[in-house]
């Protein structure tokens, strides 16, 4: 509230508004605005919860730490029968696997980095991203008897990482950040528990990789170790896909949206205290819970989306179109990639009870 004090003819016709009545006056009209608010509140229908839901596969890259969440909302958050397998967005457009451990079962939902969704959606342009589960915060990990101090330093030496896969892309990134560019290093792609014993018998001078082989890379060779962070330069964004047809059909929508509700639900369980899906991640990677304890810092569990990501989708198009001397894609067909609409049903619904 503006008040305007008027001076009418001189200095005695100048009338000071009471400070008492000012305040009394405020006051009421903050009375008047907090009531209407609560009764706006208590007349807006409270979310329906949900107790059941329909069967649902959903395939991803199960030995990875960004999955944790997932393994929280199967086991007790989702209501209803779901499968998990190992795989990739290959399972929902019916592709061959990226590895060979992958399966080539069908999937209604599939997580994988933002790369993949790429390289698969280029042929299945019907695919669909409706939420980040977890950023990777990648670093890197060199040896400094290998005459490495600074990112400068990479060139001439040998990196081991997977060039095809968001670690490529995240390479490429970190060297260009220091006026490097691919060619002006050697990538040595090799399988990923190789990567820490190659840079510790000096096969390779530097390791770019998601966790959490760096971190064991980084225990190889301890004291000798430098490492580069790729804050503010790239960081992985791990999503949830679908395909536009699953989306089409209203009883598989409801069910991935209550499946992306389970995952914000089984987010906070994992932000708040990481126990549960550290086991479960290390249950399905084979890997000592230490170390997934050690290296769980280096990822920030999302369930939300970045603000960046069409960003990063054009960005890295242009990368992979290079690779396959093709043209890249427009920023809008890229947009036809994103449905936010799954993810702003799944915050509507009302929080899902915890099973256990």
């Amino acid at each position: 509230m503006t008040v305007v004090n008027q001076q009418v003819g001189s200095t005695l016709g100048r009338r000071t508004p009471r400070r008492g009545f000012l305040l009394g006056s405020l006051a009421v009209v903050a009375m008047l605005t907090s009531a209407c608010s609560q009764a706006e509140e208590a007349s807006a229908p409270a979310p329906e919860p949900v107790t059941q839901a329909g069967p649902l596969r959903v395939f991803g890259n199960t030995t990875v730490f960004e999955f944790g969440p997932v393994f929280v909302a199967a086991e007790s958050y989702y209501p209803g029968e779901i499968t998990l397998g190992r795989g990739s967005v290959a399972n929902l457009v019916g592709e061959p696997g990226a590895t060979e451990d992958d399966t080539s079962e069908p999937a209604d939902v599939a997580t994988n980095a933002e790369t993949q969704a790429l390289r698969y959606s280029l042929r299945n342009p019907n695919m669909r991203i409706v939420m980040t589960v977890t950023e990777g915060l990648y670093r890197i990990v060199a040896r400094k008897s290998a005459g490495i101090n600074s990112l400068e330093d990479l060139k001439g030496k040998r990196i081991a990482t997977i060039s095809v896969t968001s670690s490529g892309f995240f390479t490429q990134k970190m060297l260009k950040s220091v006026g490097l560019s691919s060619d002006d290093v050697t990538m040595v792609g090799m399988k990923l528990p190789d990567m820490p014993k190659a840079l510790a018998d000096g096969k390779v001078d530097a390791v770019a990789i998601w966790e959490p082989e760096v971190e064991r890379a980084a225990q190889a060779i301890g004291d000798d170790a430098i490492e580069f962070s790729g804050k503010g330069i790239y960081r992985e964004l791990f999503n949830l896909n679908t395909t536009a047809q699953n989306l089409a059909d209203p009883e598989m929508r409801r069910n991935i949206v209550v499946l992306v509700r389970a995952i914000i639900d089984a987010t906070a369980d994992v932000n708040k205290d990481p126990t549960r899906a550290q086991e479960l991640v290390a249950e399905n990677s084979g890997y000592p819970l230490e170390l997934v304890k050690q290296s769980w810092s280096h990822h920030n569990f999302l369930a939300d989306w970045t603000g960046d990501l069409l960003d990063v989708l054009v960005e890295e198009e242009e990368w992979l179109a290079k690779q396959d001397k093709r043209e890249p894609r427009t920023r809008e067909q890229l947009a036809t990639l994103i449905d936010t609409s799954v993810l702003e049903e799944a915050k509507a619904l009302a929080p899902l009870p915890k099973r256990n």
